[in-house]
Formats: C-alpha cells, sequence, structure tokens
C-alpha cells in the first residue's frame, strides 16, 4: 500500500513525519534510534542494534589492518 509522509522543516535539517502503525511496525517510539541503509530500490529503515554496529567496527578494523591478507585471499 502507497502512503504519502510530509517532509518538515527541523532548524536547518529536515524530517518525515511517520504515522504510529509504521513506528509500531519499526518497533520505534519518539526519540529512539534507527538505522538507515541504501539499497538498489531506495532506503531501508531498521532499528538501531548497538551490538551489531560494535561488531562492524571490529570487522572494519581486522578489514584495514589485513587488507592485503584479504586482497589476496580474493583472488
Amino acid at each position: 500500500m502507497n502512503e504519502t509522509v510530509k517532509i518538515i522543516r527541523v532548524g536547518n535539517s529536515a524530517a518525515i513525519i511517520l504515522p504510529k502503525r509504521d513506528l509500531d511496525r519499526l518497533q520505534a517510539k519518539v526519540g529512539d534510534v534507527l538505522t538507515k541503509r541504501d539499497t538498489d530500490s531506495g532506503l531501508e529503515l531498521k532499528p538501531f542494534d548497538a551490538d551489531f554496529n560494535a561488531q562492524m567496527q571490529i570487522a572494519r578494523e581486522v578489514m584495514a589492518q589485513r587488507k592485503r591478507a584479504l586482497r589476496e585471499l580474493a583472488k
């Protein structure tokens, strides 16, 4: 089902108004943090997962340290 959402100005930024049922679907409430991801079909919003973000940061650091080895393994 397609619905419209309104973009409003908040200071120098912009925000969108999400209906309560969309917040319920995201399992989010006012003040929560969401993760935004670009996909081929648009944007994806998900509840923020601090554990996942911490794990990804560690993975990025390891990949940066082992860049040459990973490049060789990719061949």
